[in-house]
């Protein structure tokens, strides 16, 4: 029912503070603040599961408070799944009133830090008004990158462009990569962090500074925290946040990890590895091609294509950062869809023979080199990778007894008939 309810107010303030710029050309008061808004996670949806970033504008006296967000973006453009994939979504900026942006984070319990900038009124000044003009229709999208280029990396340089000097962040001990990050935030999630580790390639695992990690909110905030302004010419400097405080407390009742499948991607590894097993080795006793066996393996390696054919397209047709190369493509190969389809056809057996010849030597060396892959790969491969092998090999091995069966069945058939029986 408070669900329900929150729900209602939410859509109340968002049709009655319509998203529209700030009137242009105020000119703000010397007791206007500037301060940098940082949500936590939401569990309801996988591209907020990193928090979020947003900057305030606040002048009681010209009654300015505006919130600038870079996270907007609109899923109902036409062909959305498709440019989304290609790494072509336009993300854009939009304004809200701070009553809108404490009643949608509200409703969705997650806690909002705000940071007051320790900036002086002429850069106030300079950076509002810079972000009146990007918050005009024809400047307001940007190409969304999810590591380089994102909303919480948009705000950190809009406040480095107007800030006059330099800022100098304090460095962070833990050597961390990309993927390092994504783990933190989607650790809750297992099925998550598998499929986000298939897509990403080995650009990911390099260590990054301090400024890359910004990429992430949390980490932003911190660095903001700890980081001072070195004035341009001039050996002083401030610190770059004058004061923080919780703008919201969160709410775990309205903002927790949902329950997780009842199977993680290891479990289901395994289990399918057994059942791999089970049949290959019944086919074995049963010395014959079972029609159960062939819609299973129609079924493994078609999923496996499947993978493969959106792992190829991230690396070659997409921009999305960090997803070229991707060892993973050894084993999820877009041609094991096209195998799949001749797995049931007569006329395709030279085909498929070779097929699985090259997919057993390809993916057993691809696990007999597995330590030595420059790229992190989730230890669920190991039994996925597993299967194929196993499927691949007993295929080639129950091709091998068939045509010994044949031949000595045709040699015996033709001494029967060189002895007249």
């Amino acid at each position: 029912m408070k669900k329900i309810i929150s729900f209602i107010i939410l859509l109340f303030t968002l049709f009655a503070f319509p998203l529209q710029p700030v009137a242009a050309q105020v000119q703000l008061s010397e007791s206007a603040r500037v301060t940098l808004l940082t949500a936590s996670p939401w569990y309801e949806a996988v591209y907020s599961l990193f928090g979020h970033t947003a900057i305030r504008v606040q002048d009681d006296i010209t009654g300015v408070d505006a919130v600038f967000n870079y996270g907007y973006f609109d899923s109902s453009q036409p062909f959305f799944i498709y440019h989304f994939i290609r790494g072509e979504t336009d993300y854009v900026l939009g304004v809200t009133t701070y009553q809108q942006f404490v009643i949608e984070y509200g409703y969705k319990g997650q806690e909002v830090v705000e940071q007051e900038l320790n900036l002086t009124f002429q850069e106030k000044q300079e950076l509002f008004d810079a972000l009146q003009i990007n918050a005009l229709p024809e400047n307001c999208g940007y190409r969304y990158n999810y590591f380089f280029d994102n909303c919480a990396t948009r705000p950190r340089d809009m406040v480095e462009g107007y800030t006059h000097g330099t800022i100098e962040y304090p460095p962070t001990e833990e050597r961390q990569s990309f993927r390092d990050l994504i783990h933190e935030h989607v650790s809750h999630s297992p099925w998550t962090k598998f499929g986000i580790d298939l897509i990403i390639g080995s650009d990911a695992d390099r260590e990054i500074n301090v400024r890359e990690k910004m990429y992430i909110p949390s980490y932003l905030m911190n660095s903001f925290e700890g980081a001072t302004i070195h004035e341009n010419e001039s050996t002083s400097s401030r610190p770059l946040v004058s004061h923080s405080h919780v703008l919201l407390p969160g709410n775990p009742e309205l903002n927790l990890p949902g329950k997780r499948f009842p199977v993680t991607p290891l479990g289901a590894g395994i289990i399918l590895l057994a059942v791999t097993l089970v049949l290959s080795l019944w086919q074995t006793v049963r010395l014959n091609q079972m029609r159960l066996l062939q819609w299973f393996d129609t079924f493994l390696f078609g999923v496996v294509g499947l993978g493969g054919i959106i792992v190829f397209v991230l690396m070659y047709f997409s921009e999305h950062p960090a997803t070229n190369p991707n060892w993973n493509l050894i084993w999820l190969n877009p041609i094991a869809l096209l195998a799949a389809f001749l797995f049931c056809s007569s006329r395709a057996e030279k085909i498929v023979y070779i097929y699985h010849f090259v997919n057993f030597a390809v993916v057993l060396l691809f696990l007999l080199l597995w330590w030595l892959i420059p790229q992190q790969l989730p230890l669920e491969t190991i039994f996925f990778a597993l299967c194929l092998v196993l499927r691949s090999g007993f295929n080639l091995l129950m091709t091998r007894k068939k045509r010994i069966r044949n031949r000595r069945y045709v040699s015996s058939r033709t001494l029967k008939r060189r002895w007249g029986i």
